[in-house]
C-alpha cells in the first residue's frame, strides 16, 4: 500500500473508543496498533483529565502527545512535558466558585494532576469507579487562589441540577466555555466541562501539529460529541462514528460504524491502512 498522506490520527475516547460497557474492542485496538506500526502517530483527544486517561493509554500502548481537558492541556504524560495549556483565569474561577455556592450546585475542579471536590457525592463515586480518580477534599474558597485550575466539571442528573447548570452557563457566557458531554456508560447524566473561553479541541490540535511540524491537512480525526466539532472542523479528514451527535455528523467527511461495532477500526482500515 502506498504511504498514507496522513501523519497523525486523533481519536476521542468516550463514545468513540469506549463503548457502553466501558471497553475498547479488540478490533479497534488492533487497528490502532497497526496505525502506529505504520509510522502514523496516534493521539487521544478527550474531555477527560490526564489521570482518567492513563488506563486507556496503557491499554492502547500509546505514548507521545495527547489532548486533555477538552483541549485545555496538550502534553506527554510519560515525560510530564506540556506543549500547550490554557487554564481558567483566577478571578473568573473565584466568581464561579461563589456562584456555585450561592445556587447550591456541586462542582469538580482539576489541576493538571489532581481532582478536587468540596464533599463526597454520587458524582465522586462515578469519578472513582469509572475514571479511576481519587478526590482531594478541599475548601474551594482557598483553592482558586493557590492552584492552577485547568478545568471544572458540573455533573448533573436531576432536572433541578440541570436547570442550575444552565444558570451557570448563562451567567458566565463569554467568560467561560461550557461543553455538555455524555458517556454511553451513563446515558442519563450530563458531564459539563467548564474551561477557559478560548479552549477547544480544535485549538489544541493546532498547537499540537505546530509542535510536531505537520499540517492540519495531514490529520485524520474521529469523534462523537459536540465538543468534537472544532476538532473535526480543523482536521484534514473528519470522521464521525454513527452514534455521534447530529451536529458533529454535519461537519464530518465520513460517517463510520457506531462505537459498539468498531467504528474506529472501520475508518482506520478504510483511510489509513
Amino acid at each position: 500500500m502506498a504511504e498514507s498522506k496522513y501523519k497523525l490520527l486523533v481519536v476521542d475516547i468516550d463514545g468513540t473508543l469506549l463503548d457502553r460497557n466501558r471497553a475498547i474492542s479488540d478490533e479497534d485496538k488492533e487497528a490502532l496498533d497497526r496505525v502506529t506500526e505504520s509510522g502514523i502517530r496516534v493521539s487521544l483527544s478527550t474531555g477527560r483529565v490526564v489521570e482518567a486517561s492513563r488506563r486507556i493509554l496503557d491499554r492502547l500502548s500509546l505514548d507521545g502527545y495527547h489532548m486533555f481537558f477538552d483541549g485545555a492541556l496538550v502534553c506527554n504524560p510519560d515525560k510530564g512535558e506540556e506543549v500547550y495549556a490554557d487554564p481558567i483565569g483566577r478571578e473568573t474561577l473565584g466568581q464561579l466558585v461563589d456562584f456555585a455556592h450561592r445556587i447550591g450546585l456541586d462542582m469538580d475542579l482539576y489541576s493538571s494532576t489532581r481532582y478536587f471536590v468540596e464533599r463526597e457525592t454520587w458524582a465522586t463515586d462515578i469519578r472513582r469507579d469509572f475514571f479511576d480518580l481519587i478526590p482531594v477534599v478541599v475548601d474551594f474558597k482557598k483553592l482558586w487562589r493557590e492552584e492552577r485550575i485547568i478545568k471544572g466539571t458540573l455533573v448533573v442528573a436531576s432536572p433541578e441540577d440541570k436547570a442550575k447548570a444552565l444558570e451557570v452557563c448563562e451567567n458566565f457566557q463569554g467568560s467561560l466555555n461550557f461543553s455538555w458531554t455524555r458517556t454511553p456508560a451513563y446515558p442519563d447524566i450530563d458531564f459539563i466541562n467548564v474551561i477557559a473561553p478560548d479552549v477547544s479541541k480544535g485549538t489544541a490540535l493546532q498547537a499540537l501539529v505546530a509542535f510536531l511540524g505537520i499540517n492540519l491537512e495531514e490529520v485524520m480525526a474521529i469523534g462523537d460529541g459536540a465538543n468534537d466539532i472544532s476538532l473535526l472542523s480543523a482536521a484534514g479528514l473528519a470522521v464521525a462514528v454513527d452514534n455521534a451527535a447530529d451536529e458533529l455528523k454535519a461537519v464530518a467527511d465520513h460517517i463510520t460504524l457506531d462505537v459498539d461495532h468498531h467504528g474506529v477500526a472501520e475508518a482506520v482500515n478504510r483511510f489509513l491502512l
